[in-house]
C-alpha cells in the first residue's frame, strides 16, 4: 500500500489559493492573507508560500500550454487536478533549487485531496492523480527542452513564453518596441519591491533606518536609487516582524519608488490648499501631507466609502491632522476651486502593477483601456477646472497604456485649459517614447511600479 505523501503548509497554501483564484473568482492576494492566516504561516514558509501561490496565477499561460504539449491525448481535466499542475510546472519550470520529486509528489497528493474532496469515485480520483504524476514526471525530465522551446521573438510567443494574454503583449509590442515589451513582461513575473516611505511625521529616515539594521533587517536608503534620483524611500530586502512594527505605528508607509516619484513631481508646500482625487487608500495623501509638514489645507476625495475609510485610518495612522476626506464622486462633486497643487490618479487599467497583482492581468482586457480613457479625459477637465491660475496639476496613472496615458494627457491643453511642464527634459532617461513631455515608469528599467506622470500649470498665472 502507498504511503501518502505530506504536504508542506507553503505548496497547501500556493494550492487553495489557486484553486481560489481560478475556479471561485477570488482576488490572489486576498484569498492569499486568509489563507495564509487560517494555515498559520509565518517567516520563510510564508514567503515561500507567496512565492508559490503568484507565481503559479502570473504563470498560467505558459503552465498550460505546457499541459498541452505534454498531453498524450486531448483531454478535460479537473479543477483540482489543473491547479495541481500548475502549482508542479511552475516549481519545475521556474523555481530555483526545487526538489523535483518533492514538487511532483506533493502536487500528486493535492490533486488527489482535491478531487477526493469534491465527491469523486476514489477509482476515478487515481486515475486523475495518475496523470498528474506522469505529466509532471516527463516535464521534470524535459525541463531544459520544455523551457529552450518558449520562443519571445514574436508578441505570440512572447505572451506564452512570460505568460500574458495575447492582446495584452501585441500592445506593448507595438506601443514600446520588442526588447521593451519583452523586458517589462519579464520584469512583472518577478517578485514586486517592498518599498518604504519614511514617514518624516513620525519617523527621521537616517536614524529609522539605522535601527531597523540593528534590529537584522537588509535595508536599502534612504535615497534608495528612486526613479527621479534622490530623495526616495527605503527597500528592504524581506518585510518581517520589525518592519510590520514600523508600519503600525506609521513611522513607515508601504510605497512603491514609482508611487513616490508621483508626489515628488507634484511638490507640494507648506501652507498650500492641495487636493487629492481619487485619494483611496491614502498612500500618496498621507506623502503629501509629510511634504506639507502637515501644515495648511489638503482634502482627499475617495468615491468608494471603504477606501474612504482606509484614507483616514492611514492618516490617522500617520499622524496626518491637515487632510480632510470626502466621500464623493469626482466625476459629479462640487470640488471648489483655487487650489495651488491637485494630484488625479484616476481609475486606470493597472497594468504597471502587475507583478504585486498576479490574477489582474487575466482580469484585464483592451476594452477597459477605452472605457477608462473616456473616464480619465472627463476627470482631468474636472480637476483643470479647480486650480488657481498659475497651480499645478500632477496626472499620474500606474498603468502601461498610451490610450489612457499619452493621448489623454497629449490632448489636455485643447480641452482642459493647462499648459503641458516638459518633465522629460529634466528627466529624459525617463521620458515616454510617444511624448517626451511626460514620463513613464518601466518595471523592467526601473526596478519599480509603471506609472505614468504628466504635468500641467493653469493658464492665466
Amino acid at each position: 500500500m502507498s504511503v501518502a505523501t505530506e504536504v508542506t503548509p507553503a505548496r497547501r497554501a500556493a494550492y487553495e489559493v489557486l484553486r481560489r483564484t481560478f475556479d471561485d473568482g477570488a482576488w490572489t492576494d486576498r484569498a492569499f492573507t486568509a489563507t495564509a492566516a487560517r494555515l498559520g504561516l509565518g517567516g520563510g514558509e510564508l514567503a515561500r508560500a507567496r512565492r508559490l501561490a503568484y507565481g503559479s496565477v502570473q504563470r498560467r499561460a505558459t503552465s498550460d500550454h505546457v499541459i498541452v504539449a505534454l498531453a498524450r491525448r486531448r483531454r478535460k481535466i479537473d479543477s483540482a487536478a489543473l491547479a495541481a499542475l500548475r502549482l508542479g510546472l511552475f516549481e519545475l519550470l521556474f523555481s530555483d533549487q526545487v526538489a523535483e520529486h518533492a514538487a511532483v509528489g506533493e502536487a500528486v497528493e493535492l490533486a488527489k485531496g482535491g478531487t477526493l474532496g469534491r465527491g469523486v469515485p476514489e477509482a476515478r480520483a487515481r486515475a486523475t492523480s495518475g496523470f498528474v504524476n506522469a505529466l509532471l514526471r516527463r516535464a521534470a525530465r524535459e525541463r531544459e527542452e520544455l523551457r529552450g522551446a518558449l520562443d519571445d521573438s514574436t508578441p505570440e510567443g512572447a505572451a506564452v513564453a512570460h505568460s500574458y494574454p495575447q492582446w495584452l503583449a501585441r500592445m506593448w509590442w507595438q506601443e514600446l518596441g520588442a526588447t521593451e515589451a519583452v523586458a517589462l513582461m519579464a520584469a512583472m513575473n518577478e517578485p514586486h519591491e517592498t518599498a518604504f516611505r519614511v514617514n518624516t511625521l513620525r519617523a527621521r529616515p537616517d536614524a529609522l533606518a539605522g535601527e531597523l539594521r540593528a534590529a537584522g533587517v537588509e535595508v536599502s536608503g534612504p535615497g534608495a536609487g528612486g526613479p527621479l534620483g534622490p530623495p526616495a524611500g527605503i527597500v528592504v530586502a524581506e518585510a518581517g516582524d520589525a518592519v510590520g512594527a514600523r508600519v503600525a505605528t506609521g513611522e513607515l508607509v508601504p510605497q512603491s519608488r514609482g508611487s513616490q516619484a508621483v508626489v515628488e513631481l507634484l511638490d507640494p508646500a507648506p501652507g498650500e490648499r492641495v487636493l487629492d482625487l481619487c485619494a483611496g487608500p491614502g498612500i500618496k495623501t498621507t506623502a503629501i501631507a509629510a511634504r506639507m509638514e502637515d501644515r495648511g489645507e489638503l482634502i482627499s476625495i475617495e468615491a468608494d466609502p471603504r477606501r474612504a475609510d482606509e484614507v483616514a485610518g492611514l492618516c490617522a495612522r500617520a499622524g496626518v491632522t491637515c487632510a480632510r476626506v470626502e466621500v464623493a464622486d469626482v466625476a459629479e462633486a462640487d470640488l471648489g476651486s483655487g487650489y495651488d497643487r491637485i494630484l488625479l490618479d484616476p481609475p486606470c487599467t493597472d497594468l504597471g502593477t502587475l507583478a504585486s497583482r498576479p490574477d489582474a492581468r487575466w482580469r484585464k482586457s483592451p476594452e477597459a483601456c477605452e472605457r477608462l480613457a473616456g473616464l480619465q479625459r472627463r476627470l482631468l477637465v474636472r480637476a483643470a477646472r479647480a486650480l488657481r491660475p498659475g497651480g499645478t496639476l500632477v496626472y499620474s496613472t500606474c498603468t502601461i497604456s498610451t490610450r489612457e496615458n499619452e493621448a489623454v494627457a497629449g490632448a489636455a491643453p485643447d480641452y482642459a485649459e493647462v499648459e503641458v511642464d516638459d518633465l522629460g527634459a529634466a528627466h529624459r532617461r525617463l521620458a515616454s517614447r510617444h511624448d517626451r513631455r511626460f514620463l513613464q515608469l518601466l518595471p523592467g528599467r526601473d526596478r519599480t511600479t509603471g506609472f505614468f506622470i504628466a504635468r500641467f500649470h493653469r493658464r492665466g498665472a
